[in-house]
């Protein structure tokens, strides 16, 4: 399995990394992907996923956080990549820990209500779709579609 990876220079921070984990779920070869910001307020993409809380493993927190934002039941499979974003204008640091997962329970665009407000839009995407969307990060294609494992520091975050 190929790792792949690019070199940053990384810069000192005052504030806590924050750690995230998100699942990359492909239905018939298609990536489930779900709005980044409540509200409309952007039209960017990412995997289902979001912050990891304390004394919970990471395998816990996504099948928490995968349920909160698409209603599925999932199974975690192997970790495929870590992704760090930043806004050194605001002191922000995220690191996202990326695992593929599968399906357990639910469709993936069935009718769900995110109990935190975020999520709102639900996609299923080819990889060809995809590439006319706006989405984070970057490498996320490469990944989805490929047996890779892959570090990608040092994103910049967008709206």
């Amino acid at each position: 399995m190929p790792f792949l990876r690019r070199n940053v220079t990384l810069a000192p921070m005052s504030r806590p990394i924050r750690l995230a984990v998100r699942g990359l779920l492909l239905v018939d070869n298609r990536l489930l992907m779900v709005n980044a910001w409540p509200g409309g307020t952007s039209d960017l993409l990412c995997a289902p996923g979001g912050g990891a809380e304390p004394h919970s493993s990471l395998e816990n927190n996504l099948i928490r956080e995968f349920h909160e934002e698409t209603g599925l039941e999932i199974a975690v499979g192997a970790l495929c990549m870590v992704n760090e974003f930043h806004d050194p204008s605001r002191d922000y640091h995220q690191v996202d820990v990326y695992f593929r997962v599968s399906l357990i329970a639910g469709e993936p665009l069935q009718e769900w209500t995110d109990p935190e407000g975020v999520v709102t839009e639900r996609y299923l995407l080819n990889r060809e779709e995809l590439a006319h969307k706006r989405f984070k990060p970057d490498s996320l294609p490469d990944i989805a579609w490929s047996d890779a494992v892959f570090y990608d520091p040092l994103e910049p975050v967008l709206r």
